[in-house]
């Protein structure tokens, strides 16, 4: 095994990419940089930090865009429908794939924005549009038949459909494009795909959700498996309460990345530990 860290950085909403740029800022202020990384796994809102990161964006300019009031934005929110939809798709028997692909059959038909609208949020979302040079994996899930991929640089897949992709929130958001399929959120397998960082000798993981369709997707378990020194940081009580009930709110982002930054100070040393 080589000596290699990986950051690996999980999905939950607009409020998620708040957090998770408010608490990576904080531990670098604290003396843990996690933008060193060797590898950068992104799932859902996580692929939106990540990308930024691998490609050289500044910590403190992130979180400060974090602070900004949300003009324009579109608020979303999970509907109990939605929720019922979800857990019938995943409680009918079948594969993990088949039932993936059953949640994707139904993101498929759902009333939704347009993806050509949803492909402009990301374009001005992102602070790069082409893959950066540092290795960064973006997951996704494919509708037709619930395939888990990882999009990189050598996919050949534009750097922005992949990150749409990733946060295409089922029955929220529309599938994206590529290739002639259609993808949906990474976070339909594993709230962050720890499993992807299998390879590296030192693993960090920033999750704003920690749930998964099964015990073994989530990623306290996914981390255990990999059996190198890892730690999973989730929000502790005070971040869920700023980040409140809809994680797709954008008026909850500036309280959600303040959060981020001020749990950053308890679980600095925790973290120092395994990166170092």
């Amino acid at each position: 095994m080589t000596e290699k860290r990986a950051l690996v950085l999980g999905g939950g909403g607009v409020t998620g990419i708040a957090w998770e740029t408010g608490i990576l800022h904080g531990l670098a202020r604290a003396g843990v940089d996690l933008t060193e990384a060797d590898l950068f796994v992104g799932t859902s809102a996580g692929s939106v930090v990540a990308a930024q990161l691998a490609g050289g964006a500044s910590l403190a300019d992130l979180y400060e865009g974090q602070l900004l009031p949300p003009n324009g934005e579109i608020p979303a929110r999970l509907t109990p429908w939605m929720l019922v939809r979800y857990l019938l798709s995943y409680a009918m028997p079948g594969t993990a794939a088949q039932k993936r692909a059953r949640l994707g059959r139904a993101a498929l038909k759902a009333r939704t924005p347009s993806e050509e609208s949803r492909l402009d949020v990301f374009a001005h979302r992102l602070s790069i549009q082409d893959w950066p040079e540092r290795p960064l994996k973006v997951t996704a899930v494919d509708t037709a038949d619930g395939r888990f991929v990882a999009f990189d640089r050598d996919s050949g897949v534009p750097l922005v459909r992949a990150v749409a992709s990733s946060c295409a929130v089922p029955l929220v958001w529309p599938p994206v494009t590529i290739d002639g399929r259609r993808y949906m959120d990474g976070g339909m397998r594993s709230a962050a795909n720890v499993d992807l960082a299998a390879g590296c000798s030192r693993v960090v993981v920033v999750a704003p959700l920690t749930r998964s369709a099964s015990a073994a997707a989530t990623p306290q378990a996914q981390a255990a498996r990999l059996g190198v020194p890892s730690i999973v940081v989730s929000p502790d009580q005070a971040a869920l309460a700023a980040i409140g009930r809809n994680v797709l709110d954008p008026a909850r982002r500036r309280p959600a990345a303040e959060a981020g930054l001020e749990q950053a100070r308890s679980v600095a040393e925790a973290v120092r530990e395994v990166w170092n």
